[in-house]
């Protein structure tokens, strides 16, 4: 049987801080600890949690999904139909490389009240700007499909425009990747240098321009890796926030975090980017009297994405034996009290299109053994196995440095390997250094582990099909991170995205699932949930459970108090 040394180490490492007295939160400001700091502030370049928590108080998408999964207005009027007449199917113009035979003309108008934080009013202007940066391929935006999908724009008025889309998708009415960036500002400098535009974006070289942000909030200050400070933003058309002044602060040890907690160098903990699953339990139990902790289960999958470039992982053999040598249940149940489900694909039981037959892969060092055998890796000296050329079997795992959570979960992982004969080395970097540029690059050696975050019913286009492997020609742009290519795969989602009949996708669905299952360009690991550490006078914080964080709702938060 295999050891479970690190399981019981982990168990052991639970143990909590000694707590310090809290400070009294002033009822103006309140400040957020968090993990993780922002590689960028540009919101269409890379796709870093940590940015889009601060920014979705500075600003929104077009649509999102709300706490209820329904998606929603953010920054237009209406949400658009084919039922209220806000879409429009139409034919395809000549030339126009696209799976569907007709396009979609969709229609959004713009709050006649949004303002850039200058004055500026927010307009048709931006969306055409932003369409045509994120369309150019040296941009480097990360969700490039999203804009090269849109063929054409037509501009109605300053407020009011009409995408025309190259597909009538399931999800047509929502623009949730569509972040709009000020043409008034960002222009000129993308088209002196395309190429170098996301490295001298102004959201980078002058984050506090207040004509960046037209939000509840804007950016008024900032110190690199540690903390961003946010104001009021004048300009602001709804309801007016409870606080004058919010600061995000990076701590991105957790037990650090914690730390600061008590300690009252910060009020609450952001449940997208805090503690750990295992310290929440175990935080409750000791300060549940002094603070408020909510766990919000979803669609946010712990997972390890593999290089499929490294000769040994290109083997699906291989692939196959790693996942059946990891004790996942184990796992579940020791380090998270079972609250954090093993996940068996990328798609969660709580998502209707979830088929309950997808195939698995249970614990079985056995057939992991046999596997790697068939595989070549036959010939074990000192615990290792080689194979007849007599290369080590040896792979390295990262994940972000100062998770405490995922640095014990990769020494059971090594500690499991290691029982089949596979030697596993851990390198793990600063979260900023290792979405920025380790992942986003795809310079990870073998395996990188984190999590996707998704909105229900997300196909993963940018994800899993061959157009989005990040490259120097593109930018580095796309998701693909593991080089995953499979033009079964690549056809499904196609053909997917553009089914509208509910039944026929849920057919889908459960194809690409086992699809998935059987090629496993990642190693599922588990679902989620996110522990929200809230002080007991802050209320109106509602966790959604995908992807769209809890500032999107920044304005409804207050003193239970005031």
């Amino acid at each position: 049987m295999p050891s479970f040394k690190p399981l019981a180490l982990a168990l052991l490492l639970l143990a909590g801080l000694a707590t310090a007295p809290g400070n009294a939160t002033r009822a103006e400001s309140l400040t957020i600890g968090m993990t993780q700091y922002p590689y960028t502030l540009n919101p269409n370049i890379e796709s870093m949690l940590a940015k889009t928590y601060v920014l979705s108080m500075t600003m929104r998408p077009l649509t999102h999904y709300d706490q209820d999964w329904e998606a929603v207005c953010l920054l237009c009027t209406e949400l658009p139909t084919i039922e209220n007449g806000g879409a429009v199917i139409e034919p395809l113009p000549e030339g126009i490389d696209s799976p569907s035979e007709e396009g979609i003309a969709v229609t959004y108008t713009i709050h006649p009240d949004a303002t850039w934080g200058d004055g500026t009013p927010v307009t048709s202007a931006d969306v055409v700007f932003t369409w045509e940066l994120g369309r150019h391929p040296q941009s480097g935006v990360a969700n490039f499909e999203a804009f090269r999908r849109i063929h054409d724009i037509t501009v109605i008025d300053d407020k009011t425009f009409t995408l025309h889309v190259d597909r009538i998708s399931f999800n047509y009415p929502s623009a949730a990747g569509l972040w709009l960036v000020p043409e008034h500002i960002e222009r000129e400098i993308f088209e002196a240098d395309p190429a170098a535009y996301r490295s001298r974006t102004a959201y980078d070289t002058d984050p506090t321009n207040p004509g960046l942000y037209w939000g509840p909030y804007r950016i008024v200050d900032v110190k690199n890796g540690a903390e961003i400070v946010l104001e009021k933003n004048p300009t602001w058309y709804g309801e007016a926030p409870a606080f004058d002044r919010i600061t995000v602060r990076s701590i991105e040890n957790t037990a650090a975090l914690e730390a600061n907690l008590l300690s009252g160098a910060v009020d609450m903990i952001a449940g997208e980017l805090g503690l750990t699953l295992d310290q929440a339990l175990a935080f409750e139990k000791r300060h549940g009297d002094r603070y408020n902790v909510l766990y919000k289960p979803g669609l946010i999958y712990e997972h390890i994405d593999l290089n499929l470039d490294n000769p040994i992982l290109a083997d699906e053999r291989v692939r196959h034996a790693l996942l059946h040598a990891i004790d996942r249940e184990a796992i579940s149940q020791q380090l998270f009290e079972g609250r954090q489900p093993v996940a068996h694909g990328s798609v969660s039981p709580l998502d209707w299109v979830y088929d309950e037959n997808t195939p698995r892969y249970p614990f079985d060092p056995q057939e992991a053994a046999r596997l790697l055998d068939e595989a070549g890796w036959s010939d074990i000296r000192n615990g290792v196995r080689h194979n007849a050329a007599g290369e080590p079997l040896r792979l390295q795992i990262m994940t972000t440095a100062g998770n405490r959570s995922r640095e014990l979960v990769q020494q059971v992982l090594q500690s499991q390997w290691r029982d089949v004969g596979v030697d596993i080395t851990i390198r793990n970097e600063p979260a900023a250094v290792f979405f920025g540029e380790t992942v986003t690059r795809r310079e990870f050696d073998a395996m990188a582990m984190f999590a996707w975050l998704s909105s229900p019913e997300n196909v993963p286009r940018t994800t899993l099909h061959s157009e989005q492997i990040p490259s120097a020609e593109n930018g580095w742009s796309g998701q693909n991170h593991m080089g995953y290519s499979n033009p079964e795969m690549d056809d499904l989602i196609d053909r997917l995205e553009i089914e509208l009949d509910r039944d026929k996708r849920q057919a889908m669905w459960a194809e690409l699932q086992r699809l998935y299952a059987d090629d496993l360009p990642v190693l599922p690991l588990y679902w989620r949930a996110q522990p929200y550490v809230l002080p007991k006078w802050l209320d109106g914080v509602r966790p959604t459970g995908h992807q769209g964080t809890t500032t999107l709702w920044v304005e409804d938060w207050q003193r239970k108090d005031s």
